[in-house]
C-alpha cells in the first residue's frame, strides 16, 4: 500500500519544509531532500541511499512511484499543496527524495589515477558558484573536489539546483585548509594556486603529474597560506580591463590545460 498526505501541517511533512529551508535541520538529521527525476537518478548512481520518494500523481505516476520501491524506498503519494510546500522550483516533475547525506571527509576519496587531477575551492560561499563548479568538475572529469574551509552547506536546494545533480557525479570532500594541504603534501600533489599577484601564465606549467589546481573567491582570492603552500602561483594572462573572471570559468580554462597536456603527454 502506498501512503498518502494531503495536509502540509503533517509532522512528517513538517520536518521535510525545515531540510529544505535550514542547514542547521539538515545537518542534525543527516538528510536532505532532492527533486526531479535526472537528480535522483544521479543520486542513486553516486551510492546515495534514499529513504523515502514523494509523488505529485498529477506531475508522476503512480506507476513510475512503485517501480522505485525494489531499491526499498518508501512511496508516498502527496497533495498538490503538499508538492508546493517542499518543490524548490516548480518545474520539477513531481518527484521527491528524502536522502541521506554523506561526510565528505578527506580520507574517503579514493584515486584510480596514478597521477589524479584535482580542483579545490577555497572558502566559496555563492551556492551558484558552487553550483558551477561541480558541473565544471563533473565536465572535466577531475578525480576530486575539495571544498576547503567551507561556509556553505553543501545539500543547500540552491547548490543542487545549480549543480545540475553533479553534486552527486564527483567525489567531494570538505576539511579546513590547514587539513587539506597537509592532506596534499602527504600525497605529494603538485599545488598551483590562482593568484594574481607574483604569478606566472598558467600555460607556462606542467599539469601532468598529481596536481591540485586552488582557485579562491572572486572578492578575495586565495588565502596565504595557500600562495605558501603552492609550487608555483598561476594567472590566466587578460587583454581587457577587468582583471578578473567568475571563479568556475577561471577553473574550468586551468582544469582544461591540465586535461589538455595530459592527454597529449
Amino acid at each position: 500500500m502506498i501512503k498518502t498526505i494531503s495536509s502540509a501541517q503533517n509532522p512528517f511533512i513538517k520536518e521535510l519544509i525545515q531540510l529544505k529551508e535550514k542547514s542547521r535541520s539538515r545537518k542534525k538529521n543527516g538528510l536532505f531532500i532532492i527533486e526531479g527525476k535526472r537528480e535522483l537518478s544521479l543520486a542513486i548512481k553516486g551510492g546515495y541511499k534514499i529513504n523515502s520518494l514523494l509523488f505529485y500523481p498529477d506531475l508522476f505516476s503512480e506507476t513510475e512511484a512503485k517501480a522505485m520501491q525494489h531499491y526499498g524506498i518508501e512511496i508516498i503519494e502527496i497533495s498538490q499543496n503538499v508538492f508546493q510546500k517542499l518543490a524548490h522550483r516548480q518545474t520539477t516533475e513531481g518527484i521527491i527524495g528524502v536522502v541521506n547525506s554523506k561526510s565528505h571527509s578527506l580520507d574517503e576519496l579514493k584515486f584510480l589515477s596514478k597521477n589524479p587531477l584535482i580542483l579545490v575551492a577555497e572558502a566559496p560561499e555563492k551556492p551558484g558558484n558552487i553550483g558551477a563548479l561541480l558541473r565544471t568538475a563533473d565536465a572535466a572529469n577531475v578525480d576530486a573536489v575539495i571544498i576547503a574551509d567551507p561556509l556553505s552547506d553543501l545539500y543547500n536546494p540552491n547548490i543542487i539546483r545549480s549543480s545540475v545533480g553533479s553534486v552527486f557525479t564527483t567525489q567531494i570532500a570538505m576539511a579546513s585548509s590547514v587539513e587539506t594541504i597537509a592532506y596534499l603534501n602527504q600525497l605529494n600533489f603538485n599545488i598551483f594556486s590562482a593568484i594574481l599577484q607574483k604569478s606566472v601564465p598558467y600555460n607556462t606549467q606542467d599539469f601532468t603529474l598529481p596536481t591540485a589546481i586552488v582557485v579562491g573567491t572572486e572578492a578575495i582570492g586565495l588565502s596565504d597560506q595557500w600562495r605558501e603552500a603552492a609550487l608555483a602561483n598561476i594567472h590566466i594572462p587578460m587583454s581587457g580591463v577587468i582583471d578578473s573572471m567568475n571563479v568556475s570559468v577561471a577553473a574550468g580554462i586551468l582544469i582544461f590545460e591540465a586535461k589538455r597536456q595530459r592527454d597529449f603527454r
